[in-house]
């Protein structure tokens, strides 16, 4: 099943009417954590304060996972780390994107999670989550202002990449642009265009 998008259920019927939901603090999440609460092998993040179960991984999901590392890997040069579903802070979330490009050494991250100062590039790969990645997580990454952010997106072969992110109240990608099989994809930090990947080097 989908990750259901983070938010509260509604609480027009009675039986939500019966019902207290609370939403969590960063500080916290890491305090459960702290105390065994929450356990490595829960699999769940915080996003917008709600604790919420992540999606088992299929073959192809890791399998792509896997072929986007390698690529970033020969293409960077040793002032960026890539770090593979490991946590990223946010002012009330601390999502685990499926990779992430975040300026070095790795000393910076000893005692923290790379913020949105830190972060060049934020990957998902979907087929399940598409709907979640596009829809909830995109807007928490444009409101951190991380300037760019792809989607591997199984179901319809190919690879959205979002840009000139928009905070506030209501935030989004201003600019949206789809590159399929047959095409590459820029890669750009700092902005400046560093390589390109062809699409069918990133998907299966």
């Amino acid at each position: 099943m989908p990750v259901a998008v983070a938010a509260p259920p509604p609480t027009e019927t009675p039986a939500a009417d019966a019902v207290r939901f609370h939403r969590f603090t960063v500080a916290q999440y890491h305090r459960m954590i702290d105390l065994g609460i929450l356990k490595p092998d829960d699999r769940v993040e915080l996003f917008r304060g709600w604790i919420i179960r992540k999606m088992t991984h299929n073959p192809p999901h890791d399998a792509t996972v896997t072929r986007i590392t390698r690529r970033l890997f020969r293409l960077l040069a040793d002032e960026w780390l890539i770090r593979v579903q490991c946590s990223i802070a946010a002012r009330d979330s601390e999502p685990e994107p499926d990779v992430a490009v975040v300026r070095g050494p790795e000393e910076k991250y000893f005692a923290r999670h790379p913020g949105s100062k830190d972060i060049a590039l934020l990957i998902e790969v979907a087929d399940a989550t598409l709907a979640y990645d596009r829809e909830a997580k995109g807007p928490l990454y444009a409101g951190e202002r991380i300037p760019f952010y792809w989607i591997a997106n199984l179901i319809d072969a190919r690879v959205e990449v979002f840009t000139d992110p928009k905070a506030g109240k209501a935030p989004a990608y201003r600019q949206r642009r789809d590159y399929a099989v047959g095409e590459s994809v820029p890669l750009v930090l700092d902005g400046r265009e560093v390589a390109r990947i062809p699409v069918r080097q990133l998907l299966p």
